[in-house]
């Protein structure tokens, strides 16, 4: 049975949803903090390779988002059995590629991290001893991402809660002890990343199981969710190949402007995930309303949460303008590297209050399963906008500032396409399926 969507419901699926949201990227600042201290071309190598992972993360969210949005339209409907069926397909999808990215990860870390290293040959191996270790833990942090998608659907926030965070904090209090006092520095940065990967994987692995739902692959299932998969994944693809360039091309700039540009990056993702609560909140709540046949109730939904995501970036902003001269300094105490990461700081704090609507509106048509739409905007805003503009301030050596422009552009480009989308309401389809 669903609840009638208010802005306090909302707020109780939003809430659990901002602390899960924002125990992963709290970590990645803690290991950015803890690895900044042993030096630039540590955190160079970090930088390099986290980019790098956060592939697996772009997999995990694509099977996420989209186990979400099926799992919510058949629940709306009062049909649990099927959704939690749809959880089930979702994770052998998430598994699936989890153990690709582990595998490809031994194989391609080395060219990547000479490719991205700008000629640097102290960072590339950094980069590429930390991808391959790290990496050994994608296929719990997959099975992890696709265990959220289906209990979000199902509206049950407060497990993903306790799990995220029990792994985290085993995180969080290995990371330290295996970089400095078990001397393994950058390596022990990795190995703590994997652990907790896959503890949290087994813990919703376990949940699913609890359910006592069929456990083997339903290749019709598969089918519809590869289906939606695709746009996501396409989707998905653009939007990493941004932040991809972002990084290649910071890294042509050297290792002080491809460190500074890791920590505006890692503290944009906090507040992008943070942001986005508000949104996989609306996901699971439009894709319920619109499973059960109320499209007016899926709108006022849209109303209300771009509200909201324009509050929020607006916070933000103010925050992050005024940590200015205090939050890069706590992440190392390179000069070269803080000075840097100012460079991107005016757009940083600009980009804020047009991204919290942006990403609320993205969960209002992730929920409707609008992907289609989502693919063919997030494809022309990355190539179209975003990449030349990266191009651009490479070829004219405009630094990380001009970097960082170009993806302030890339979010403005996606805000007006998305805007022009929900105006329009040719989102709203109804029924139990996509």
């Amino acid at each position: 049975m669903t609840t009638e969507p208010t802005m306090r419901r909302v707020a109780a699926l939003a809430l659990p949803a901002l602390v899960v949201l924002a125990i992963e990227p709290t970590y990645v600042l803690v290991d950015t903090a803890v690895v900044g201290h042993l030096g630039r071309v540590p955190l160079a190598g970090l930088a390099i390779g986290g980019s790098a992972l956060t592939i697996a993360a772009w997999l995990g969210t694509v099977v996420s988002y989209g186990t979400t949005a099926r799992v919510a339209r058949r629940f709306g409907a009062g049909q649990r059995a099927e959704a939690i069926a749809e959880g089930v397909q979702g994770s052998w999808l998430a598994f699936g590629f989890g153990v690709l990215v582990a595998l490809v990860a031994q194989i391609g870390a080395g060219p990547l991290g000479r490719a991205m290293a700008g000629g640097d040959a102290e960072v590339a191996d950094a980069a590429t001893t930390w991808l391959r270790v790290a990496a050994l833990g994608a296929p719990g942090l997959l099975l992890a991402t696709a265990g959220n998608g289906w209990m979000r659907g199902v509206q049950d926030m407060r497990r993903p809660l306790y799990y995220v965070l029990s792994a985290s904090l085993l995180s969080a209090v290995l990371c330290p002890i295996l970089v400095y006092p078990a001397g393994l520095g950058l390596v022990g940065s990795a190995i703590a990343n994997a652990v907790a990967q896959t503890l949290s994987g087994l813990l919703f692995l376990r949940a699913l199981m609890r359910e006592r739902a069929p456990l083997r692959p339903d290749l019709a299932v598969l089918r519809g969710q590869l289906v939606m998969g695709r746009d996501l994944l396409l989707r998905g693809a653009a939007m990493q190949g941004s932040f991809f360039s972002a990084t290649a091309v910071a890294a042509s700039f050297g290792s002080a402007a491809v460190a500074g540009h890791q920590i505006a990056l890692q503290l944009w993702m906090f507040c992008t995930l943070a942001q986005d609560a508000v949104a996989i909140a609306a996901q699971s709540l439009v894709g319920a309303e619109l499973g059960g046949g109320r499209a007016d109730g899926a709108r006022w939904l849209a109303r209300r949460v771009a509200l909201v995501g324009i509050v929020t970036g607006v916070g933000f902003a103010v925050v992050i303008g005024a940590g200015a001269a205090v939050l890069p300094g706590l992440f190392t105490d390179d000069q070269a590297v803080i000075d840097q990461a100012l460079l991107a700081w005016p757009w940083f704090v600009a980009m804020q209050p047009f991204a919290g609507l942006l990403f609320a509106l993205d969960g209002v048509l992730l929920g409707a399963g609008d992907t289609r739409f989502l693919r063919n905007l997030t494809i022309v805003a990355g190539f179209g906008v975003f990449m030349p503009g990266a191009l651009l301030a490479g070829r004219l050596d405009l630094g990380l500032g001009g970097v960082w422009a170009a993806l302030t552009l890339f979010i403005l480009a996606r805000l007006a396409g998305m805007l022009l989308r929900v105006r329009s309401g040719r989102w709203a389809r109804v029924g139990a399926t996509v």
